[in-house]
Parts: structure tokens; sequence; C-alpha cells
């Protein structure tokens, strides 16, 4: 992340050193450190929403795809079942002569 050599932190702790002097520095030094530690935890945080919020996003996409193919399937299988309901109804009746019968028959 940075890119600081041990040679760049020592002059950087020798500079501290001066400005703050050695009876502040203890107190400096562990102000600096609960200050790294929120930053740190205040950090783990934010990620840990930003993951949540990507894999809700993920997740509303693969459900609108699921749902779009139930709905294909559904569709598909009313057609089916529409084609074997008319392949399986009884043929219609043929149609009866209403004319009068011929005279002589019974």
């Amino acid at each position: 992340m940075f890119d600081i050599a041990f040679s760049e932190l020592l002059l950087i702790a020798v500079v501290v050193l001066l400005v703050v002097g050695p009876e502040r520095l203890p107190r400096v030094a562990r102000t600096l450190g609960h200050l790294a530690g929120r930053l740190q935890r205040y950090v783990t945080t934010v990620k840990a929403e930003v993951e949540r919020e990507m894999r809700a996003h993920e997740l509303e996409g693969i459900d609108a795809e699921l749902r779009q193919t139930i709905r294909r399937a559904e569709t598909g299988m009313r057609q089916e079942i529409g084609q074997l309901e008319r392949e399986l109804a009884p043929p219609p009746d043929p149609p009866q002569d209403r004319r009068d019968p011929p005279a002589g028959t019974p």
C-alpha cells in the first residue's frame, strides 16, 4: 500500500521525538495507536457493508433471472397441457341427420 522504507520510518520517528519531546512521546504514541485502531475498525465496517451491498445487488439479479426462467417454464407447461388436452379430448359427435326418416322405415 505505502512504499515506505525502514530508513524513512526511522527519520519520521526521530522528527516526532524532536517535535513532541521524550516526556509526551508515550502519550502521543498511545493516542496514535487508539486512532489507528478506530480507523482500522471503521475501514473494516465500511468494507463489510460494501461487500454486503454487492452481494445484495448480485442476489437481486439472480432473483430476476430465476423469476424470468420460472415464468418461461410456466408458459411452456401451460402450452403443453393445452396441447395434450386437445389431443386427448374425445372426438366431437358426428352431426345427426334431423330430416324425417323415409316412409316405410320403422
